[in-house]
């Protein structure tokens, strides 16, 4: 991985372009997670129950799984913003991913490392990192 940059107030796509609002939202979060001692794992981690935008690892070597919400506009407040798209249905799909993402990549069987599931929204340039947003009871 690339050493730690500073996070850029870079512009967001168009609202119009969620894939790209959805990647650069990432980009955006990935560096800020690195800037504060995070080191990357994987990032869009797949199978057939879902997707883990990032999984990283924190200076203690807890694993950590990533959920990136990116809005353009802070004019979405009205919605929610970008935390309140965390649904409990999307927390489901989240921890089923990450329940296959150890199964085949934690290490000796049977061994759970610490871990927990985190939050990166974004809101126009502001980000907000809401650790340990849910717990895998959800």
């Amino acid at each position: 991985m690339h050493a730690p940059q500073p996070v850029a107030s870079q512009p967001m796509p168009s609202p119009h372009d969620s894939a790209a609002t959805g990647e650069a939202g990432e980009d955006r979060a990935l560096r800020y997670l690195q800037a504060r001692g995070l080191s990357a794992v994987a990032r869009n981690y797949r199978c057939k129950t879902g997707e883990i935008d990032l999984v990283m690892r924190d200076a203690a070597g807890t694993l950590v799984f990533v959920e990136v919400r990116a809005r353009v506009a802070r004019s979405t407040q009205r919605f929610g913003g970008a935390a309140a798209s965390v649904t409990p249905a999307k927390q489901r799909r989240l921890i089923a991913a990450a329940e296959d993402f150890l199964a085949h990549h934690a290490g000796r069987p049977g061994e759970v490392p610490a871990c927990r599931f985190d939050v990166i929204a974004i809101d126009g340039a502001r980000i907000e990192w809401m650790r340990d947003a849910f717990g895998a009871e959800a």
